[in-house]
């Protein structure tokens, strides 16, 4: 087990050298004919182009906040300026992940259309393949990030606590960029998708993903975009968040005997890191498991990779557990074991797949919820909309349950710990839940280039098949998503509270209630501003559609040939199909993608900027319990926002596919379900997923700025009346020896212990003794311990 603490980055580059693997094996597969790749790489170059301008912008604000954090770190005690170096690094990661996903999606999509002529297997092999590349990519950069800043930082000779404090620099890239990638990509691919919707499926009629609409290149680049880069970089944050909450809440352990000798005494600090680690090794051993045969079910192989590699991760994380810490301990009087921190991994995993299974059950097509969308759309938008919204606040339900459930359980067994480490249960998988996600964009995406292309439809027919699968997969991702987020920042609101010297959050104080209601309220304003954002963006997008269905002549006169045959190519005759060919490629798909690329990079930026502005500034204004008020409403309000508006704006979308499925294409209820479709499109894509990252992004920033807004023990909640904590003692005279008994207060992981301890010999020795425990006392001050002493009265 030494031998793997050791050798943590290894895992690590064992992902990234499967990731270059995988790569290479999509890269040779065949492409297909002329036109399909010229499609391909109209959408990559849309892809990559997005990127490059986002990450100009990044780049700018990730110097001058490693700027502030170095000033910062190198001005407190108990930081230091290399947080500053821990922020880029974790910026970098987070901005390879998403690359690295762009890259391997945009070259997959086609590959994947070419292998559905020939059969349904090849084509999820290929697709899978390609989700892979992203999900082992992340978990690899993840780890390797980590494990390699810890090791290097441990070596400088630093205290557990700063090494930990400079570590959460990472989390904070991390999620920094995750932030912007999420909302930067949701309004890029959803201000596409509504231009793309009304004016092609509502107003000219035309299928989804036709080579005529000028937005169809846009809304494939946006499935890149939003669905594969944010969504990675959103599990990357997730994922790193979740191992330094449990890291640092880890640290308060190091000091009890129980944990002596092995790893240094640093066996809590190291397990959440091993089981990612261990982690890599069962993701890439459910990869293989992942096959399918004609007319198989794709949902059926993803199922087994995915629930075979979790079940091979409770067997691994029941060894690695009971070999790491210790059989039991005690800690302020509260007594933990092994097992109670194994169960609470158990509670984090199944409450992740439950959470899931829920959002399948209200988003799924055919199910009841969904049912009931698509009956009310027979009568109109306005129902269809009432219907949707409904469905999306009662599925909240069983979700919060779960989730409170988890937590209630997770905390019973081992404390706050025990929360941390659930949420790495719920994540250390995360390689093998990645690849699954992003399985579905670029199944989406095969879809549209084979209906671009024009290819036969048992070729679009299987890709709808994967496609359709992929739906699904995208809707419990969603909703491991929002589970994971929920647990990652109680761990890390957990982490800040112990780091600030937060006792508890008292919502009788004035400004702790004031920082409750601000944070209630900015999950509301932050959905405002991006779906704001997505409304003006797809303005432009469905005035500019227009213009080339109005102004360019050829593409009109396809147009009409199109409502002539009713979107049935088939049908036309000779003279109709030269007209329709003459419009071929003459659609100018690059204006749409600049429309999508120039809004999205410009409305990410105040959002990105609200997240982290507004934890630094109530932190310091409002000292660190109105923080901790801020971080406790903007967590309960963010994870009910983001369930929510994912499940509604999912349940939309199949009640459309569903109509559509029954052959009710351009029919009253098909239009009403466009309407809602285009309306949760936003909710959905855009600031649903967003909010998941908001709640984690401002829990972190909290943690980097706790050094400098901490508490002393006198400021701490609970502490009303008191400015000091007594310590009363008592001496008795036997034999010419004295002895003397003391009853204190102390203070671990922001929590109050009584404790006593004795002195004995002669009256001299005990005095100084006494002494020497009062300097200690004073010493300890504003660390993980901390005693106060007032004054020390000896009687004999």
């Amino acid at each position: 087990m030494e031998l793997i603490v050791k050798f943590l980055p290894v895992f690590g580059v064992l992902a990234l050298l499967f990731v270059v693997w995988k790569n290479a094996w999509v890269g040779k597969q065949e492409v297909g004919d002329e036109k399909m790749a010229r499609i391909a790489k109209n959408i990559a170059d849309g892809a990559m182009s997005f990127l490059k301008a986002e990450y100009k912008i990044l780049s700018v604000f990730v110097v001058a906040v490693a700027v502030l954090l170095f000033f910062k770190g190198s001005s407190e005690e108990g930081s230091n300026g290399m947080v500053a170096v821990s922020f880029i690094v974790g910026a970098i990661c987070s901005a390879l992940a998403g690359f690295i996903g762009m890259k391997v999606a945009t070259k997959a999509n086609v590959r994947t259309t070419n292998a559905a002529r020939t059969s349904l297997g090849k084509a999820l092999e290929v697709a899978f393949a390609g989700g892979a590349v992203m999900g082992l990519g992340v978990v690899g950069l993840g780890v390797l990030g980590l494990s390699g800043l810890f090791m290097i930082y441990s070596g400088q000779g630093w205290s557990i606590g700063e090494v930990l404090n400079v570590l959460s620099g990472f989390s904070l890239g991390a999620s920094s960029i995750a932030l912007f990638a999420r909302v930067g990509g949701g309004i890029y691919t959803k201000a596409a998708d509504v231009g793309a919707d009304l004016v092609g499926k509502v107003e000219a009629g035309i299928p989804e993903d036709h080579p005529l609409n000028p937005a169809t290149i846009a809304d494939n680049v946006g499935d890149n975009v939003g669905d594969v880069a944010g969504m990675g970089a959103d599990l990357f944050e997730s994922y790193v968040g979740s191992i330094i909450g449990t890291m640092v809440l880890g640290a308060a352990f190091v000091q009890i005997d129980a944990f002596g000798g092995a790893f240094d005494g640093l066996g809590a600090v190291y397990l959440p890191l091993v089981l990612a680690a261990i982690g890599i090794i069962m993701s890439i051993v459910g990869s293989f498991f992942v096959k399918v045969k004609e007319g198989g079910n794709p949902q059926t192989a993803l199922n087994i990779g995915e629930f075979g590699s979790a079940g091979l991760m409770l067997v691994a994380s029941y060894f690695l557990i009971t070999m790491m810490l210790p059989e039991s301990w005690n800690l302020g009087g509260e007594s933990y074991t092994a097992m109670g921190v194994f169960y609470a991994v158990i509670a984090g995993l199944v409450a992740g797949l439950a959470v899931g299974k829920v959002t399948e059950y209200y988003t799924g097509t055919g199910t009841k919820p969904v049912n009931s969308i698509v009956k009310q759309s027979e009568t109109g938008s306005a129902t269809n909309i009432i219907a949707g919204l409904g469905v999306g606040m009662m599925s909240t339900m069983f979700p919060i349950l779960i989730i409170a459930a988890a937590i209630i359980i997770s905390h019973m067994f081992a404390g706050l710990y025990g929360i941390a480490i659930a949420a790495v249960g719920m994540l250390a998988n995360t390689g093998i839940q990645l690849a699954v996600d992003a399985y579905g964009p670029i199944s989406d995406n095969a879809g549209g280039i084979a209906e671009m292309s024009e290819l036969p439809s048992e070729v679009r027919e299987r890709t709808d098949k994967l496609d359709a699968v992929g739906n699904t997969t995208a809707a419990i991702g969603k909703g491991f998503a929002i589970a994971s987020a929920a647990l990652t920042a109680l761990a890390l609101f957990a982490a800040f509270m112990q780091t600030a010297n937060v006792t508890g959050i008292d919502v009788s104080k004035p400004t702790v209630m004031a920082g409750l209601l601000v944070g209630g309220m900015l999950p509301f304003v932050f959905s405002a501003l991006s779906m704001n954002a997505v409304g003006r963006a797809a303005m432009a997008m469905i005035e500019e559609v227009r213009r080339q269905f109005r102004d360019i002549p050829q593409l009109k006169a396809a147009l009409e040939v199109m409502r002539q045959v009713d979107s049935d190519m088939s049908k036309a005759t000779p003279e109709q199909r030269a007209i329709f060919d003459q419009a071929d490629g003459l659609a100018e798909y690059e204006k749409c993608v600049a429309i999508s690329t120039q809004a999205s990079i410009k409305e990410m930026v105040l959002p990105g900027l609200l997240a982290i502005a507004v934890p630094v500034a109530v932190g310091f204004l409002g000292g660190a319990e109105m923080l901790g008020g801020l971080l406790a409403g903007v967590t309960t309000c963010g994870v009910l926002m983001a369930i929510f508006q994912s499940n509604a704006g999912g349940a939309w979308d199949n009640a459309k596919k569903m109509i559509e499925e029954q052959g009710r294409k351009g029919t009253d209820a098909h239009k009403a379900a466009v309407v809602g479709d285009t309306v949760g499109d936003p909710f959905k894509d855009t600031s649903g997923p967003s909010l998941n990252i908001l709640l984690k992004l401002m829990s972190v920033v909290a943690l980097v700025i706790a050094p400098s807004i901490a508490n002393d023990v006198s400021g701490m909640a609970g502490d009303i009346d008191k400015k000091e904590i007594k310590i009363e003692m008592q001496t008795e005279q036997k034999d010419g020896l004295a002895e003397a008994t003391i009853a204190y207060t102390k203070v671990v992981n922001g929590q109050k212990f009584s404790e006593e301890k004795t002195f004995s010999g002669s009256s001299e020795e005990v005095k100084k003794q006494l002494k020497e425990f009062e300097n200690q006392a004073n010493t300890e001050k504003g660390s993980d311990v901390e005693i106060t002493i007032e004054s020390i009265d000896v009687r004999k």
